[in-house]
């Protein structure tokens, strides 16, 4: 993954600054932690990060369930 440019940045603050994003109080539990109570954030290597997105990317599936099905394998393989 890029890292941004100098106006590339800027842009994206000026964007958000102007349309912050628009949050619904009546629709709890919706976003991904509080759906997934028990989720763990977990910090990887930089190397790790930009596999894992690129797989995600390539699967169309999030990272978490590239993540998932890899310990599942880990699990299969090892019982």
């Amino acid at each position: 993954m890029a890292d941004l440019t100098e106006e590339e940045y800027d842009a994206l603050d000026e964007y958000y600054t102007k349309n912050p994003p628009k949050i619904d109080p009546t629709k709890k539990g919706t976003g991904f932690f509080t759906r997934h109570k028990t989720a763990l954030s977990v910090t990887v290597d930089d190397l790790s990060a930009k596999w894992l997105l690129t797989k995600a990317i390539a699967d169309h599936k999030t990272p978490a369930e590239i993540i998932s099905e890899m310990v599942r394998e880990r699990i299969a393989a090892s019982a």
